[in-house]
């Protein structure tokens, strides 16, 4: 049940003013992505409209609109349980992030500039820090945004546009390695600075397939068998 994976002041409730609708959805969708709801979990539409200060109605626009993406699976006469990825589906998924973030690893380092270095590498600091104190949220955010920095650098909108497409879901997949990648996936990150810093295409295509393909062994490793 809902009240046993979420503790008081975990969702924030939510104002009147904007799209109620939306923001019930991204409010949803962002405690999935987080974890803070589990895959398997059963989503009771009374208690998420009592967490989020709304009614029933958005509520359930909302779980049907993450179900017909995929977040949420909705079972006759049980009701509605956050998605539970398939071993298969995750390779799918990681092995697509390998391909687009390898090609904006490698278009970036032929735009690398000092800023975009120094800005890389002050996530990279902000991120070992986050890894020493297993500040896992922090990690996790962090860890975003030093792709999405990349991904900046690299200056291809197409591209762009489609690991927006699949971002949230990596995020998702993401979350329980954090801690297992710990300081390891930024030390990668630092050796992908240096291939970015020295201008050099093929190394940087080369660690950051290898950065993901980490990323998606130790999601297996942690699946139970």
């Amino acid at each position: 049940m809902l009240s046993k994976g979420l503790t008081q002041g975990t969702v924030p409730r939510l104002e009147r003013p904007g799209p109620l609708r939306e923001r019930v959805y991204e409010t949803l969708l962002e405690l999935i992505t987080t974890r803070a709801l589990r895959p398997g979990q059963h989503l009771v539409e009374s208690e998420l409209a009592a967490h989020l200060g709304v009614s029933r109605q958005p509520v359930r626009e909302a779980l049907q609109r993450l179900s017909t993406e995929g977040w949420v699976d909705l079972r006759p006469a049980q009701g509605a349980f956050v998605h539970e990825p398939t071993d298969e589906e995750a390779d799918q998924l990681l092995t697509v992030r390998t391909l687009l973030e390898a090609e904006a690893a490698r278009l970036a380092a032929g735009r690398a500039d000092a800023a975009g270095i120094a800005g890389l590498e002050e996530l990279c600091d902000r991120g070992e820090a986050a890894a020493r104190t297993e500040d896992v949220e922090s990690v996790i955010e962090l860890n975003t945004r030093f792709h999405a920095a990349v991904l900046e650098m690299a200056a291809n909108a197409v591209l762009a546009e489609l690991i927006g497409q699949v971002g949230r879901r990596v995020r998702w997949y993401y979350a329980p390695v954090a801690r297992q990648r710990g300081m390891t996936s930024w030390i990668e990150h630092r050796e992908l600075i240096a291939a970015l810093r020295d201008g050099d295409g093929e190394r940087a295509t080369r660690i950051m397939r290898q950065h993901t393909e980490h990323t998606r062994r130790s999601y297996h490793e942690l699946r139970p068998s």
